[in-house]
């Protein structure tokens, strides 16, 4: 559960969910998203052609949330947020291209609960091997320049745990999943391969509560989980530790 504690530390639930553009069942994705009660949600396949800003916004609106930043601007990454959380600073890069591959790009913000300050960072990684390494570096050099001592990333990775890019990033960060498991392993569609291509790392100092899909979690429907997109939810709970006092 999201909450403040007496030493001012945050218990902030973060949601990464690839929405494939909203293609499909609105509805039952806001509701997947509402019953996870989520402070930030880090989005990928948002959006991104045409009244792209509105229909974020009719997301946002739907799941409970308000927009934060990306979408068109990041490339399909975007951030959401519950009132919960105080926008510091937010921005959106686009990463270099390899020529015939789709234009990828990080949403970035800065969140603020109480006396915690956390970076947030939502990705969409290439498909291809060599670009997506490149990617995850320049995923780290992100992070670090947000110059936050606490920071989570999340996203479609397009990448599993023994992949080189899994591993550079679970070299550095921790993997909310193999720190602290809690719910479903694997993130493809009900039915697909088994994969776990979606995930949520956190910065050292961040604690993890847990991280998994939210399978079984009250008020989440394995109909609704089907219709609502071709990816499932990964939801983490971390504690992140209170800054200085005013």
């Amino acid at each position: 559960m999201s909450a403040t504690e007496p030493d001012g530390s945050a218990v902030v639930r973060v949601l990464s969910y690839n929405v494939r553009s909203l293609r499909d069942e609105v509805p039952a994705l806001a509701r997947v998203i509402r019953a996870c009660r989520p402070d930030v949600v880090c989005v990928q396949e948002a959006p991104r052609f045409f009244r792209w800003r509105k229909a974020a916004a009719r997301l946002a609106k739907a799941s409970g949330l308000v927009y934060v930043t990306g979408g068109a601007t990041a490339s399909g990454p975007m951030i959401l947020s519950s009132l919960r959380a105080h926008v510091e600073r937010a921005e959106d890069v686009l990463l270099p291209r390899t020529p015939g591959l789709h234009q990828r790009g990080f949403a970035t913000a800065v969140l603020r609960f109480g006396r915690a300050r956390l970076g947030v960072l939502s990705c969409h990684l290439s498909i291809d091997d060599e670009e997506r390494y490149e990617q995850g570096r320049l995923l780290l050099d992100r992070l670090a320049a947000l110059d936050v001592p606490y920071a989570v990333a999340a996203g479609d990775l397009n990448d599993r745990p023994d992949g080189r890019t899994f591993q550079l990033l679970a070299g550095s960060l921790q993997d909310g999943w193999a720190t602290k498991p809690w719910g479903r392993e694997h993130t493809t569609r009900l039915g697909d391969p088994l994969q776990r291509i979606d995930a949520v790392f956190a910065t050292h100092g961040v604690q993890v509560l847990g991280c998994g899909v939210p399978m079984g979690l009250p008020g989440i429907r394995e109909r609704d989980l089907r219709a609502a997109t071709d990816h499932l939810p990964v939801l983490a709970a971390v504690r992140v530790p209170a800054g200085p006092a005013a």
